[in-house]
């Protein structure tokens, strides 16, 4: 397999899938966190550095194949200009003619980004299809996508003498920018980038070569969501701590009282089989002992405090509570390797995010410890990043989903194409 560091991009064109699917500011379209494109600085800054020139292709939103003004990558022009500083060339037409114009124009030192892939269907090989379609249409739809697929990226992959993925984003995605296009390039002239190189690396050493004791913290809300991870961490690690409205199923699984806290009714099993499945594995399962309560899902509403299995009828619990927070904390900080994934509580409330903020600070504590840690998933990233510890933890998943993916033990179609 070909690897970035011993590639010379000299006099050649790399074509480069990087993951700029950022937030923007809903009036000025201005970027409002820049994480994502910083991520793909060291990929760009090796082929611009050795003499060649990147053309760099992403998706932003899910504008569902339609060409919209509020999904344009060029929004994401000035903050690219600013981290790189590099002029950018910008085709309108991911697949037009000023995408075919530049691209062939382009030298050595050259930044050149494209339109939104998803603007076309292409990319994701998902037709539009209309309701009240009859199933041989749709069958139809589906196999034209496919055809034109095949044109989509052809078209990209000529633009470029090699392909670097560097988006771990999509990675567990078979787009045609992340797996098909691999395919059109000789092993010699594809590879990874700096950025999932690094994701690679920081999951296959929780998964592969952690050091004891290895502590996974489960959050989120729902236990169906998380199983395939923690049925496959279940021979690895020691401590599994189980937070945010998951807790509940299995809260309400042993008896306890829960009010109207979220629960997975038909999950009740499933969660007595984990527990059980934990111990045959000699796996600690450490659940709150006790929440924050509120009256209604609402952030003005009013609140108290209850053991875990003690939640008031009408009650839900949004937050894990101080003894908790205590209980989390010392397990975390006494462990060597650690995986977090998911909320401990309603995290995008300020009421209720106190827990999942003190989880971020104990995780920070044991890294500072000597611990490696691992933190992926939406809220778990913006806990690190809202609590300024993102330079504190070891290693910060750009990739949910893929991650999740990766660390279930599945394989990512965007991985597999280049690794193959």
């Amino acid at each position: 397999m070909q690897t970035i560091d011993n590639f010379n991009f000299k006099n050649k064109k790399a074509i480069v899938r990087v993951d700029f699917n950022v937030p923007l500011d809903k009036s000025t379209f201005e970027v409002t966190d820049d994480t994502r494109i910083r991520g793909a600085l060291p990929t760009i800054n090796k082929i611009l550095k050795d003499g060649g020139s990147a053309i760099l292709m992403s998706h932003l939103g899910r504008p569902g194949g339609v060409a919209q003004e509020k999904y344009s990558l060029k929004h994401v022009i000035p903050a690219l200009k600013k981290l790189t500083g590099t002029s950018i060339k910008f085709a309108d037409d991911c697949i037009g003619e000023s995408a075919r114009e530049l691209s062939s124009s382009l030298k050595p030192g050259e930044l050149l980004l494209l339109e939104n892939l998803r603007f076309y269907v292409e990319e994701e090989g998902k037709p539009n299809l209309p309701e009240n379609i009859t199933e041989e249409d749709k069958k139809a739809a589906r196999e034209a996508v496919k055809k034109s697929q095949k044109e989509f990226t052809a078209k990209l992959a000529s633009y470029a003498d090699c392909y670097v993925n560097d988006a771990f984003g999509t990675a567990h995605r078979a787009h045609a920018s992340t797996a098909l296009i691999a395919d059109l390039f000789s092993d010699e002239n594809k590879m990874f980038g700096y950025l999932i190189l690094a994701e690679l690396n920081a999951m296959d050493k929780v998964l592969h070569s952690s050091q004891k004791p290895f502590t996974a913290i489960m959050g989120g809300a729902k236990v169906s969501d998380k199983i395939m991870v923690i049925e496959n961490l279940l021979p690895r690690i020691d401590n599994l701590i189980i937070g945010g409205g998951m807790a509940y199923t299995f809260v309400k699984a042993q008896g306890g009282k829960i009010g109207n806290s979220l629960c997975e009714e038909d999950k009740l099993d499933l969660a007595l089989s984990i527990l059980q499945k934990a111990v045959e594995n000699n796996v600690k399962v450490i659940l709150p002992v006790d929440a924050v309560n509120a009256d209604k899902f609402e952030a003005n509403a009013r609140t108290s405090h209850s053991k875990i299995g003690e939640t008031p009828d009408g009650w839900l619990g949004l937050d894990i509570g101080e003894e908790s927070v205590r209980l989390f904390s010392d397990i975390i900080k006494n462990s060597k390797t650690i995986l977090w994934n998911g909320p401990m509580g309603v995290f995008e409330m300020p009421e209720f995010s106190a827990g999942t903020s003190a989880i971020a600070r104990a995780i920070a504590d044991a890294t500072a410890g000597g611990a490696f840690s691992l933190v992926g998933g939406g809220d778990s990233v913006a806990a690190v990043n809202k609590n300024k510890l993102a330079d504190e933890v070891s290693y910060v998943s750009t990739g949910g989903g893929a991650m999740l993916e990766y660390i279930e033990g599945k394989e990512l179609p965007g991985i597999k194409a280049i690794r193959m």
